[in-house]
């Protein structure tokens, strides 16, 4: 089965993202984290993300509560929300990811990275 097309992708540190819709207000990006990576503990000032779990396990931060999740899964991060997921799995952990509000990537305030970016 060929690969889905994608608008944008980028390889980082603890994995990859892809881009497949990006409309005005709303943007929708398939997340992929390797076993034993996380996100950077992170916030955005101009928009909420909706995150659904399609693949392996992890351990999610909202502000101050860490919860496992695993497929099937639906999380929401608000405006403002401090967030992060790690995967403590042995397989790629993958998010479908929904963004509203202004999707940018200038938007990310990194609080902690284990991969010194600001």
């Amino acid at each position: 089965m060929p690969d889905p097309t994608w608008l944008d992708a980028d390889d980082r540190p603890w994995g990859r993202w892809e881009e497949y819709l990006n409309e005005p207000g709303y943007r929708v990006k398939r997340i992929i984290v390797h076993p034993g990576q996380r996100l950077s503990l992170q916030k955005h000032r101009l928009r909420s993300e909706h995150w659904a779990i399609a693949l392996g396990t992890g351990m999610f931060t909202l502000d101050d509560s860490v919860r496992p999740v695993k497929p099937g899964d639906a999380l929401f991060i608000p405006v403002g929300g401090v967030h992060r997921i790690e995967n403590d799995g042995d397989e790629n952990l993958i998010i479908i990811e929904t963004q509203l509000g202004v999707c940018d990537e200038d938007d990310i305030i990194r609080l902690e990275d284990d991969y010194g970016r600001k």
